[in-house]
């Protein structure tokens, strides 16, 4: 048994002032600064009041639709070899993707501290088709800021957001990417801080974000121990996720830390290849510094400059990726490694001939690292593969990388 992450220790991770280690924190202007407090200290109390956690469980119920199964790709683990490989479904979720465990949670929120106006940035468009859908359920006006490239990539999840009532906002400032979407929203958040509450979509961000988003998410990992426990007797020997900012991982993770002999591998965008820098693996090839109003690893050049990222998934495409992860990493708890588009895009049809089930791009890094570590593992063995989505919204970019015209 640990002793390294006991109930106590993980109990004090994040610190009050939202570190995990070196890592985490609230680099954020002043204007800002009160409604965070106000946000930590809401959430503090709502977190143990039972009657917002009724609520929350019950959303989860019979909105989302959990719990979400624990499926065993017979096929593939044939067609593999080694350990037996367990898919976490989130893609059956409502909206498609692990995305809408936080935004019921954060909408909650919003609804408890009677903030009228929701915003949130979006990558792949799953957190943004998330936050319009609650949005849309509560009666709340909704601004999606979203990165102008990412709006061509993800034009299928643009128009959801619309058909939602969302008001999606194209961002045109530097890469056009994530990045620049979540600074915008950070600038109408000053801006509009009196009556907006603003859902992030990841583990990143000033603190109590990484905190709230991953407690809203583990629930991933706390279904997957009990379902793991049913159909086997025993846990699993290895988890996988991919990781851009890193809340689907860390959903998955977070019930796990303390069974120490649980690996846990977290699976950044390699894109082609870190050799080339052209990808999105800041834990795997960046460096500690400031962004988004936290401390954690990012890309960045040798000027501390951040660099501009590739990937073949929008979602992943970010130079940053959340705190705990890089404390993780840096008490190598877990190991993180990186996929190609290659690699990934070869995993995206593989799973969807086999298995029959076509996974988003951003999970098809976390399934091409997993077809890899089975062959090193025994036949009586097990991984689980976090899927954090569907993979319907990245067929247009699918088709046009495999050279065809839809």
């Amino acid at each position: 048994m640990s002793t390294r992450f006991d109930a106590e220790t993980l109990a004090n991770i994040p610190d009050h002032r939202g570190h995990f280690g070196h890592y985490g924190g609230r680099f954020v202007s002043e204007t800002l600064m009160s409604s965070l407090l106000e946000l930590e200290r809401h959430y503090e109390k709502l977190r143990i009041d039972p009657k917002f956690q009724e609520e929350f469980d019950a959303d989860l119920a019979d909105y989302v639709g959990r719990p979400s199964p624990l499926y065993f790709a017979e096929r593939l683990t044939k067609q593999v070899g080694g350990a037996k490989i367990y898919l976490k479904r989130e893609d059956l979720n409502h909206t498609g993707a692990h995305k809408v465990n936080n935004t019921i949670g954060q909408a909650l929120l919003a609804k408890y501290l009677g903030k009228p106006r929701i915003i949130a940035e979006t990558g792949a468009g799953q957190h943004g088709v998330a936050t319009a859908t609650v949005a849309a359920r509560l009666g709340l006006k909704c601004v999606v800021y979203m990165g102008e490239e990412d709006v061509h990539r993800q034009s299928l999840n643009v128009y959801r957001m619309k058909l939602l009532g969302a008001e999606v906002r194209p961002v045109t400032s530097g890469t056009k990417t994530l990045k620049d979407a979540m600074n915008e929203a950070l600038r109408d958040w000053v801006t509009y801080v009196d009556d907006t509450f603003y859902i992030i979509g990841t583990v990143a961000g000033p603190h109590p974000y990484p905190k709230l988003v991953r407690e809203f998410q583990s629930i991933i990992g706390r279904e997957a121990r009990l379902q793991c426990m049913e159909k086997e007797g025993r846990l699993p020997d290895a988890l996988v996720a991919c990781v851009g900012g890193g809340s689907n991982a860390i959903g998955l993770f977070y019930p796990f830390i303390a069974d120490e002999q649980i690996k846990m591998y977290g699976v950044e965008a390699g894109g082609l290849g870190l050799e080339t820098g052209q990808h999105a693996a800041p834990l795997c090839a960046g460096r500690p510094g400031v962004l988004h109003g936290n401390r954690t690893y990012l890309m960045e050049d040798e000027n501390g400059q951040i660099s501009a990222t590739h990937s073949i998934s929008a979602g992943l495409d970010y130079p940053g990726v959340g705190p705990e992860h890089a404390w993780l990493k840096d008490i190598k708890r877990a190991d993180y490694v990186a996929a190609t588009d290659e690699e990934a895009l070869r995993a995206f049809h593989t799973l969807t001939r086999v298995e029959g089930i076509m996974p988003a791009l951003e999970s098809s890094h976390a399934v091409a690292y997993a077809m890899k570590l089975a062959k090193t593992m025994d036949k009586d063995q097990i991984i689980i593969v976090n899927l954090s989505g569907r993979g319907d919204k990245d067929i247009h970019t699918v088709a046009k990388l495999d050279g065809i015209e839809i």
